[in-house]
């Protein structure tokens, strides 16, 4: 394995901070559209979920530097595994105080609108990336500052 260089480690964890905080609205207003108002922005959600949209762009990042992206299902699974190691289990609704989610069932049993969720994730970590990436390899190839993005 590659040593990183501080600077690497800083621009890495500043990528997913900023990728993490957009996926998150995005959430939020595609939950909106469905009728759930309950999330908060990113400034106001809990620390668990703002832990667990860093969690989903690490594990996209990590397909995207090294090989074959990752699915929907296998996002969901990554999610529900790391839900279940911190002790939450199904519930017919989200319930952070008694760490009860819907979604805490296989990829398969979750209602299209909830799928669509895990798709949406992953097409927003890469926008997002392969964007941050065009910002900084832009100058070197002569193209103007309009590539980069303040998200």
């Amino acid at each position: 394995m590659m040593a990183t260089s501080s600077f690497e480690r800083e621009w890495r964890d500043w990528l997913v901070e900023k990728a993490a905080r957009l996926c998150h609205q995005v959430n939020k207003g595609y939950c909106e559209a469905l009728g759930d108002t309950s999330q908060l922005d990113w400034e106001m959600a809990p620390d668990w979920q703002k832990e667990s949209a860093r969690q989903g762009v690490i594990l996209h990042l990590e397909a995207i530097r090294s090989g074959p992206s990752v699915s929907p299902s296998a996002s969901h699974e990554a999610w529900l595994k790391l839900k279940t190691a911190e002790g939450w289990q199904y519930g017919p609704v989200k319930d952070p105080e008694k760490k009860e989610h819907p979604c805490c069932v296989p990829f398969e049993e979750l209602p299209a609108e909830q799928k669509a969720k895990d798709y949406i994730f992953a097409a927003v970590v890469k926008a997002y990336v392969w964007g941050e990436l065009m910002a900084v390899s832009a100058p070197q190839r002569g193209l103007g500052a309009h590539f980069h993005t303040n998200v």
